[in-house]
């Protein structure tokens, strides 16, 4: 059980509810379904958040300093997991993310709820880096695109029941219990999910193999994001310059050292599947961050009704999910992604149209629902190309490669479309114009994917090279 079945067909016959998977199938699926509350119950109070601490220019921060966070959280558990196995790591994610709820729930204002946003991200970042070694290491690989299928669907209860129960609470005890309501979940969860981690010991390694990646160089990766971002948000021109062109040179570097080689030159293979995930994330959560706010904020809708759009999105990723499971093997991941990524490009397009006031308020469901279908066509299949690829007992050093750029794209794609609110809100701008201009860019970079996409190989499930991986 220490490391991943080499025969692709190997357990094909059995299902990741067998008896050998059962427990740790379970265990992952209550983790996944606890992330999934908390991400779709915060971005559904949000904008009541940010109204009550009076601090809309802070908006795009509480998710980009979550997300920046989680680099660091990323890396860590890719050389723990690595090197001691997973249940160490999980934990210490679990409890960082406690402390970030309880800080959440607590903060007097909108800069403290930022700084409880980055602990709860550390751990966050923790997690799912995790979760990806153990699915690498404990399941045949004709097995993994059903249980990546399988995270998807642990998305379904927070997709249906997460934005009204988050509404409701609001409504009720008010938006602080949104945060405080969720630890106990998390504690059972722990307590069901670590267990099943305990039998994957860490596999001996190479001594001739690639080096793990440099917490050092996720710092920097972090900071010169952060920087990056600030910039953007900076009123005065030459402190703009300044930030972004400090962050540009303290990030570029660290994260050519921490992904593969050629992921900025998206080199056929992993290096571009690494790539092409940062440019999915980039340009779905650039847009996905912003629903709620463009539903009540824009246009004038309830909480509620932004729930149902990011229910929407949620509910498609997981059918797309399970839809990718069974053509990827006939049809390779490269077109799956290519799809997913014009697929979104279309949502896009229709979200855009959704902020103009003549036309009907509920087709930010229809969009995002559309763009949840083709992220779910995309996302796993990426996945598979990277880990399919990965050296026995490296399952973790590729976790953590395609997590890591997985939330640069998410931090940037957020932070570029907070700063644009940001900027509007200061310039006096109507709110849809910034969100008509962040969704122009996603859209811009939603297309280049599709081109990128044509750059992996077929699916990691057919892929028979390993190529040395790393970060994202």
């Amino acid at each position: 059980m220490g490391r991943m079945a080499e025969d692709p067909d190997e357990g094909a016959h059995t299902g990741v509810l067998a008896p050998a998977h059962r427990a740790t199938s379970i265990g992952l699926f209550l983790v996944i379904t606890l992330v999934g509350f908390e991400a779709m119950a915060i971005a559904t109070v949000l904008p009541r958040v940010s109204r009550d601490l009076d601090g809309i220019r802070l908006y795009g921060w509480v998710f980009s300093a979550f997300l920046l966070a989680s680099l660091l959280g990323i890396v860590l558990a890719g050389r723990l997991a690595d090197r001691y196995g997973p249940e160490r790591p999980f934990l210490l994610g679990l409890v960082l993310f406690c402390a970030g709820l309880v800080i959440g729930g607590l903060t007097p204002s909108m800069p403290v709820l930022v700084l409880g946003r980055a602990v709860q991200g550390f751990g966050a970042g923790v997690i799912p880096a995790v979760l990806y070694v153990v699915i690498g290491r404990a399941y045949p690989r004709a097995l993994q695109p059903r249980m990546f299928a399988l995270m998807s669907t642990a998305w379904v209860l927070p997709s249906l029941f997460g934005p009204p129960i988050a509404a409701v609470i609001a409504a009720t005890l008010g938006w602080r219990w949104v945060f405080l309501a969720l630890l106990p979940v998390v504690l059972v969860a722990g307590a069901l999910a670590a267990p099943s981690m305990r039998r994957l010991q860490p596999v001996p390694q190479d001594p001739d193999a690639e080096p793990p990646a440099s917490p050092r160089d996720a710092v920097l990766v972090a900071v010169g994001a952060g920087l990056l971002l600030g910039g953007l948000t900076a009123t005065r021109w030459y402190v703009l310059v300044t930030l972004v062109g400090v962050g540009l040179l303290a990030g570029a570097g660290a994260f050519r050292r921490l992904t593969p080689v050629g992921t900025l030159r998206a080199r056929p293979g992993p290096p571009a599947a690494v790539l092409a995930r940062g440019m999915l994330t980039f340009a779905f959560f650039g847009v996905d961050a912003f629903v709620t706010l463009a539903v009540q904020e824009v246009r004038g809708g309830s909480v509620a009704l932004g729930g149902v759009a990011l229910a929407a999105g949620g509910i498609a990723w997981t059918s797309a999910s399970w839809t990718q499971q069974h053509f990827i093997h006939r049809v390779g991941a490269a077109r799956l992604v290519r799809i997913g990524f014009a697929v979104v490009g279309a949502a896009i397009v229709i979200f855009s149209v959704a902020l103009l006031p003549a036309v009907p308020i509920a087709t930010f469901v229809v969009a995002w629902a559309v763009a949840g279908f083709g992220i779910g066509l995309a996302y796993a299949p990426i996945s598979i190309v990277v880990l399919g690829a990965a050296e026995p007992g490296r399952e973790g050093h590729a976790s953590a490669a395609i997590q890591l750029t997985d939330v640069l794209g998410c931090a940037l794609g957020i932070g570029v479309g907070g700063a644009l609110v940001a900027w509007g809100e200061g310039a006096g701008w109507a709110p849809a114009s910034a969100l008509h201009l962040g969704a122009t860019i996603d859209l811009v970079v939603a297309l280049a994917g599709v081109t990128i996409a044509s750059r992996l190989r077929r699916s990691g499930a057919e892929a028979s090279t390993p190529v040395p991986n790393p970060a994202a």
